[in-house]
């Protein structure tokens, strides 16, 4: 029986090795790969600040999963796993529906004989009252997209306002790490190009931007040699 390798989230780890099995093993046939996400396509998240701030269209850089897996030797599964039984070597899959509430797919399980989890990392609000509520939060691309509907949906409600009266908008990010910062940026960006769209009731100087950081300075994780260069080349 051919050995089946299972591989649950088709992020950047994930995606890369069903990738590379799928090209050694999975064309030879010595096993079978798989792998299962909750979505049909994928986008690298370290562009979801450019979705956020509206300068990507995640429609045109998103990869299909259904078609990565047709060119690269393994099988896709829609689904999100919701158990795994160890000792029957079998992952559980919930229930799939589209938009309408319709159920798409069935809960089903899954056998495997090597098993890799690689579901990522969700941000982490550190138990601050009210975060998990009030705050938009960017480990996805629909939460990339809400946060942009949001900030345009303000530029829309100021555009069509009847006053003359200055409009302003505030952004708080709390972290000042690379998509902290880079969010940021881009944001100033956006500002300046919604103006000049025609959005000008917020003039780009009305856009005010906080970021909110622990640490003593922005980009933390860079050496302070980096870290004077990529802010003047981003900001100056």
């Amino acid at each position: 029986m051919t050995h089946r390798i299972v591989i649950v989230g088709g992020g950047a780890g994930g995606l890369e090795l069903a990738t590379r099995l799928g090209k050694t093993l999975g064309k030879r046939g010595t096993a079978s790969v798989m792998l299962v996400d909750a979505n049909l396509t994928h986008i690298w998240k370290p562009l979801l600040h450019e979705v956020a701030a509206g300068s990507l269209n995640s429609s045109e850089d998103e990869l299909n999963y259904v078609a990565q897996a047709k060119w690269n030797h393994f099988e896709f599964q829609l689904g999100r796993m919701s158990g795994l039984d160890r000792q029957r070597k079998r992952i559980q899959l919930a229930a799939t529906y589209d938009e309408a509430g319709v159920e798409l797919l069935p809960a089903r399980e899954l056998g495997y004989d090597t098993l890799v989890i690689a579901v990522g990392s969700t941000t982490n609000d550190f138990g601050t009252q009210g975060a998990a509520q009030h705050c938009l939060f960017l480990d996805t691309r629909k939460q990339a997209e809400r946060f942009h509907q949001q900030l345009l949906n303000h530029y829309l409600r100021a555009h069509a306002g009847q006053t003359d009266a200055v409009e302003q908008i505030s952004v708080a990010i709390v972290g000042a790490g690379a998509t902290g910062v880079e969010l940021a940026a881009e944001l100033h960006n956006a500002a300046h190009e919604l103006a000049a769209y025609g959005l000008d009731r917020i003039q780009p100087e009305n856009m005010h931007i906080t970021l909110i950081e622990a640490g003593p300075r922005v980009l933390p994780a860079l050496p302070e040699c980096g870290f004077r260069s990529t802010v003047t080349g981003r900001f100056g």
